[in-house]
């Protein structure tokens, strides 16, 4: 695993900063301490820092083709690239290396754009064609790898891994978008294609971007989409054993490394099931990983501990005191803009305990996704089969009378907790679902923002992302749209987001066969009933791993990887909240309502609601703008601001 960063001219061949893009490319230094490669020309810098997995004497890079007119820097694993090899080198193409990268080049000189159509794998890729003056990049199906990239006022691109490696650039404006804060305090996360930064911006999962010099920026052309295409009849019987099979040939193509090799094992149904098959397809014992906590109430370590005997696996356990809260500033820093999902707590540990004993770790992401695992898919269903029975004329005012009127029950059983429902149900299929997610709903960031921020989001709500994507869902089914909103959004903005920056933070290479999109494309066309069965999610996935993991693995309620925010903020953390909530950095924004922030403090102080998850994003929020105001760059430090013109090679 790598990372890559550089600089193109998109108006002419104007000469690059070597210290620049250098200075760019070693705020990465963490996702690929082992090599540094650069390469400049007029008009273009490249620069990668590699991580060595495959071909570890010979998979330097930036990585050139036979007479050196295409070059490519490349983060990520080509899974397939042992199959391309023969097929290319049959029409021609000579290989010098046996690393994966040489394989795109060659892709790139036989298919054109089209070359991304035949890579499976996590990849983001930046490939310079000088013959054709041609940049292009290229993100995976799942966004498993992040690509970030911005136009400067001056025409010159920039591109990296990170959001920092564009900050880095002294002329990168830093102005933040309102509407990237709206959709953060709705999600937790900023979906793409947005960044925290108006002029700087994510490339979406699936898509490609490719820049010719002397035109205007185009914009992202998507090259793939989860089909969610009917797979047929198909007995229970049989989509098992199919099953086993895709999963175990998904797993058994991402044990290629020249380096050791594991697993997480949470003690979920994901993370055992790959590891089952892990076992079933490796001569020697798995090496695998797992957090345990003090508190019972969060420790899944027995259920890893199960499986783990079952297969005889190297198993490294390292407990983490619930009160582990000392990774607020480092979370901040790692992912470079607000980012409130409290498992990066854990997920952070995990990856520093992989890190001792392997280089490469799979992963059980994504299961939820695609085999309708989490609980809010049930209820979806039977929100949208409410609103079925009612027309929305009727049904929008009577829930909506019934929402106002309903107490708010936090401390209350679920079911008796149904003001939530309401306002779900007197909203459209969208809009419900969206209420279902956000961290902080619609009426709460009404009173969250001040009347000043309101003007400057000019009527945008976070919901229109969800609508966005919904226009394109390839299914009716109420729980396949939901399914590919989440697999959008939730998916590629949270979690790939999450393991991602905690993983390379270690120079730790993550794979997830779970995300592999041969494998996906087959589970997306299962009907409903083998993912959600009855009260039953992931039926079909329990149902064949039945023969591999322990019942009480399989069939017991799912807990999460969660930490005991609302404990924090009444406890240890409760000074820290109070300053940071209340305190003078978000109020000199003019953004927020800092009444309304007071109160909600209070309220969760006295145990009389439940704000934790609400005051955890904008404790993440507040910690962003800490670090952004106090982040004078090492380069502006130095002196050495010099134009990208004023540089040289």
């Amino acid at each position: 695993m790598c990372g890559i960063a550089g600089i193109f001219d998109l108006h002419g061949e104007r000469s690059i900063n070597r210290i620049l893009l250098a200075h760019m490319n070693e705020r990465q230094h963490h996702r690929g301490p082992d090599e540094t490669g650069l390469h400049l020309e007029p008009g273009l810098g490249l620069a990668h820092k590699r991580l060595s997995i495959i071909d570890l004497a010979a998979g330097q890079q930036p990585l050139f083709n036979e007479d050196g007119s295409v070059v490519v820097v490349f983060n990520g694993e080509i899974y397939n690239f042992q199959q391309l090899v023969p097929e290319l080198t049959a029409r021609g193409h000579v290989f010098r290396t046996h690393c994966d990268t040489e394989v795109i080049v060659h892709a790139w000189e036989e298919w054109g754009e089209a070359c991304v159509e035949r890579l499976r794998g996590m990849f983001a890729f930046a490939l310079w064609d000088r013959n054709r003056r041609t940049l292009f990049l290229a993100r995976d199906r799942f966004g498993v790898k992040p690509l970030f990239y911005a136009l400067l006022p001056d025409g010159q691109f920039l591109f990296g891994s990170e959001l920092k490696v564009l900050t880095a650039h002294p002329r990168l404006p830093r102005v933040l978008d309102p509407l990237a804060v709206e959709e953060y305090f709705a999600y937790g996360y900023i979906p793409e294609p947005r960044t925290i930064y108006r002029d700087a911006f994510k490339l979406p999962p699936g898509h490609t971007l490719t820049l010719r010099r002397g035109e205007p920026l185009p914009g992202p052309r998507q090259y793939w989409d989860i089909p969610f295409r009917p797979v047929g009849r198909l007995s229970l019987a049989d989509a098992q054993q199919e099953l086993v099979h895709r999963l175990r040939e998904a797993v058994g193509i991402r044990l290629m490394a020249e380096v050791p090799l594991g697993a997480f094992l949470s003690g979920g149904v994901d993370s055992s099931a790959v590891v089952a098959m892990m076992a079933s397809l490796s001569p020697e014992p798995v090496n695998t990983c797992s957090i345990a906590f003090r508190d019972p109430a969060f420790d899944e370590a027995s259920f890893a501990q199960q499986v783990a005997q079952r297969y005889g696996t190297r198993h490294h356990v390292e407990t983490v005191d619930t009160d582990d809260f000392s990774l607020i500033d480092t979370l901040a820093a790692l992912y470079d803009e607000p980012f409130a999902d409290s498992s990066a707590l854990p997920t952070y540990r995990v990856c520093e305990l992989a890190k001792r004993h392997v280089t490469v770790a799979l992963s059980g992401d994504g299961g939820d996704e695609s085999f309708a695992g989490y609980r809010r898919y049930r209820w979806h269903l039977y929100e949208e089969r409410l609103r079925s029975l009612m027309p929305a004329g009727l049904r929008q005012p009577l829930f909506g009378l019934l929402s106002r009127f309903y107490p708010k029950l936090d401390w209350a059983p679920k079911v008796l907790r149904a003001k939530s429902t309401f306002e779900a149900l007197a909203r459209d299929t969208v809009a419900g679902y969206f209420h279902g997610v956000s961290v902080l709903g619609d009426p709460l960031r009404n009173r969250l923002f001040s009347t000043r921020f309101k003007r400057e989001l000019q009527g945008y709500q976070a919901v229109e992302v969800l609508r966005r994507h919904d226009a394109r869902a390839p299914q009716d089914d109420p729980v396949s749209r939901v399914q590919y909103l989440d697999m959008k959004t939730y998916l590629v903005g949270d979690i790939n987001t999450k393991v991602d920056r905690a993983s390379m933070a270690h120079a730790l290479e993550v794979r997830e066969p779970l995300l592999d999109h041969v494998f996906m494309e087959w589970v997306s066309g299962l009907p409903r009933s083998l993912k959600l069965h009855g009260r039953q999610g992931k039926y079909v996935f329990k149902k064949a791993m039945e023969p591999y993991l322990p019942h009480e693995v399989l069939y017991r309620p799912k807990m999460g990887f969660a930490v005991p925010l609302a404990r924090w903020f009444r406890g240890p953390l409760k000074e820290r909240v109070r300053e940071a909530v209340l305190g003078e950095r978000l109020g000199d924004t003019g953004w927020f309502d800092m009444a309304f922030l007071c109160e909600m403090v209070d309220e969760h102080m006295s145990g009389r609601r439940d704000h934790s998850a609400a005051l955890w994003s904008v404790l993440m929020f507040e910690a962003f703008l800490r670090l952004k105001e106090a982040g004078v760059d090492a380069f502006e430090r130095d002196g050495r601001l010099a134009t990208a013109s004023a540089g040289g090679r």
